[in-house]
């Protein structure tokens, strides 16, 4: 499996910002990204916008084939790109991602087209599991600038993963905690 790292977004809230560069614990958002899927995934993939900002990684960097379409885009992009068959892909702003629970989502993936955590906020598809089978359902989406990612849920063998087992890996379900504002920076800090 590959691990995609999606770091494109606008940082609008965080007045522009590149949210992947925040700190926690001295520690920037995307290198605690990197190492951890670095000790999980032997393929790591980090799509941006921005390359040359990320030169000091020890990953894969692409940029997205099709420019300005989100975190869909982000997804299309990195499962374009990606050898295995199925990728985690995860947003490079959550600072608290759970290996085991990622390890365990690597090993119930098997039979999916989608694995997807699902919480009482609802599904986390920026914290998922994509098989290479959903790339022409998401460009076709893309080039009818339907942008929501789980929009391609419909279309394949979606499995959900309760929030009873969540939370026995992350009682308080931090591991899907974004940071989008100044806000959230002082509540990660």
């Amino acid at each position: 499996m590959t691990g995609i790292i999606l770091s494109g977004g606008k940082n609008t809230r965080m007045g522009g910002q590149n949210k992947a560069f925040l700190r926690i614990r001295e520690e920037r958002l995307v290198d605690r990204t990197v190492r951890l899927f670095r000790s999980i995934f032997e393929e790591v993939i980090l799509v941006t916008n921005s390359p040359l900002d990320y030169v000091d990684q020890d990953v894969r960097i692409v940029t997205d084939i099709i420019k300005g379409k989100g975190a869909l885009g982000g997804i299309y992009t990195g499962l374009f790109f990606a050898a295995s068959s199925q990728s985690f892909v995860a947003a490079c702003d959550m600072p608290f991602l759970n290996k085991s629970f990622i390890q365990y989502m690597i090993i119930n993936a098997v039979s999916s087209d989608i694995l997807v955590p699902e919480t009482i906020s609802g599904l986390q598809p920026l914290h998922a599991v994509y098989s290479r089978r959903c790339l022409n359902e998401v460009e076709r989406l893309i080039e009818a600038d339907r942008l929501k990612v789980t929009g391609i849920y419909e279309k394949f063998r979606v499995t959900k993963i309760s929030e009873d087992i969540i939370r026995s890996f992350d009682t308080e379900m931090k591991m899907f905690f974004n940071v989008n504002s100044p806000d959230d920076m002082k509540e990660m800090n």
